[in-house]
């Protein structure tokens, strides 16, 4: 994965313990607030990483790997990325107004998950490579080249700035409908795209 080419985000670093409680409410699907497209960050400044900082609290507690702002009802363009929580050392990802430069050609079909529909995991074609600009939680700009589970989580993330699940991405019906029955999610709830 690009992770040596990453910045890493020491500023906003917090203890990767999970909380028994999250700081924030994770919202989940049906909730209109995931459909909201989130607004681009004026300026970076201390609410900035305050908000960055309950964020990655808020994901540790709920153990994931990934979260967006609007999953915990701020329509802010802010993600926050960790694919190595249970290593201290590791510091995670934070950004702000990212964009994706380009796309890899190639594409691949992986599992994947959210903590706004938990408990429901199905299969999502992505590209395999993205380029990603940001800004980091100091303000500073930022490009990543990123594959793999980085590639995806961004990508994940990122369809939150633009009110898009997952979900809304699976073209296997039958998988989605089964999937979102076992855990109690209604199928009206989803918007697909393809």
């Amino acid at each position: 994965m690009a992770r040596s080419a990453v910045q890493a985000s020491r500023g906003v670093q917090v203890p990767k313990d999970a909380l028994e409680e999250s700081p924030l409410t994770i919202h989940t699907l049906g909730d209109g607030v995931l459909r909201t497209p989130a607004k681009r960050i004026s300026k970076v400044d201390e609410s900035v990483r305050d908000l960055a900082r309950d964020m990655l609290r808020s994901m540790y507690a709920a153990k994931g790997i990934g979260l967006a702002a609007p999953q915990v009802g701020v329509h802010k363009q802010l993600l926050v990325i960790d694919l190595d929580p249970e290593n201290a050392a590791a510091a995670p990802m934070v950004l702000i107004n990212p964009e994706i430069a380009c796309f890899g050609a190639a594409i691949e079909t992986y599992e994947e998950g959210c903590l706004s529909i938990p408990g429901v995991y199905l299969n999502v074609v992505r590209p395999a490579t993205v380029e990603v600009s940001y800004r980091d939680e100091m303000g500073r700009p930022q490009r990543v080249k990123a594959d793999g589970l980085l590639a995806r989580c961004i990508q994940h993330e990122m369809d939150h700035l633009e009110g898009v699940l997952f979900v809304d991405r699976v073209t296997d019906e039958l998988s989605l409908n089964e999937g979102l029955l076992e855990k109690g999610f209604q199928r009206a709830d989803v918007r697909s795209i393809r």
